[in-house]
């Protein structure tokens, strides 16, 4: 299999924080997990290159490395606004019309905006840079209040944490929900976050150890197979189902019914790959009743079939 090829494009001074992110899942290599990807940075510039936490990293790429990559990552651009050289955007341009993927981290959506690539489409980045990317790109629809936005060919994410979530979306977009499932574990994370989800939580204070929602999500997760309802969630965990639809919003920004179609969703994704399991069969096990349910969900929200997507990844 050939390796798909992420380049990361740098700018003075540059955030380490935005760019681990790609590094991370695109570039490191894992012990027992066939390496897919191939990882590089340039800058418009070879050479020393500033950072914001003050030491410098040594880029040896300039941009004629974006001629050969598949992904194209700009992990954030600062400060906000700052004038994007000609060259940069232009080379970005050309990228994106050949057919590489074109990814924004966090403030990198002003590079993309200003190069043309968001006319016409929705985008985010940081809560704290919406409002002046909307005045900037008057033409670009921000939305202030997703993790990430995903066009195939163009994608932006919000602040770094986002920046994660995209990046491991993209990876199972690319090579299937298990594979990426895979890289999350290593980094410790949950393998996946919906892009729809709030930037941040409705109340800004953490919840307390007993207002957790981690062991009725545990549970939850184990027992897909059962009828799940609100009712029984909120039962479970000893709260109304109001005060448990309360506390989704504000850890996950989600509802419970949602969360919980992710979860059948991801479950099924992951059987497509490593299983034979007729259709129905899946259905079942993942708590969505039928195989006629399982492909009218599937089409929603990952626009393929699960026969289609089961051809693209399976490992068996």
């Amino acid at each position: 299999m050939n390796l798909h090829r992420v380049v990361a494009l740098l700018n003075p001074p540059q955030s380490p924080f935005e760019l681990a992110c790609a590094s991370e899942v695109f570039g490191t290599v894992l012990q027992d997990v066939p390496a897919r990807y191939s990882f590089r940075i340039c800058a418009e510039r070879p050479g020393p290159l500033q950072t914001t936490v003050g030491y410098t990293m040594l880029v040896d790429a300039g941009l004629t490395a974006l001629r050969e990559a598949d992904t194209v990552v700009v992990p954030g651009w600062q400060p906000p606004g700052t004038p994007v050289p000609p060259t940069v955007t232009e080379a970005l341009r050309a990228a994106h019309r050949r057919g590489a993927r074109i990814v924004a981290i966090c403030t990198g959506a002003f590079v993309l905006a200003r190069a043309g690539l968001l006319d016409g489409r929705r985008a985010t980045t940081h809560w704290r840079g919406t409002a002046q990317l909307a005045a900037a790109f008057p033409e670009v629809q921000v939305d202030s209040d997703v993790l990430f936005v995903d066009h195939g060919d163009v994608a932006t994410s919000a602040g770094t944490g986002a920046g994660i979530d995209l990046c491991l979306h993209l990876v199972r977009a690319d090579h299937g929900a298990a594979y990426a499932a895979q890289i999350a574990r290593n980094m410790v994370l949950p393998p996946h976050r919906e892009g729809s989800q709030l930037q941040y939580a409705a109340q800004p204070a953490p919840a307390r150890a007993d207002e957790s929602l981690a062991p009725l999500l545990e549970w939850a997760t184990s027992r897909l197979d059962t009828r799940l309802t609100l009712g029984r969630l909120a039962g479970h965990a000893g709260l109304s189902s109001r005060t448990l639809a309360r506390r989704f919003t504000e850890q996950l920004g989600t509802s419970p019914g949602q969360w919980l179609l992710g979860r059948r969703l991801d479950a099924a994704r992951v059987l497509l790959e490593r299983t034979d399991l007729p259709v129905e069969a899946i259905a079942t096990r993942v708590g969505l009743a039928s195989a006629v349910n399982l492909r009218r969900r599937f089409r929603a929200h990952l626009g393929t079939t699960p026969g289609a997507y089961r051809r693209t990844f399976s490992e068996t």
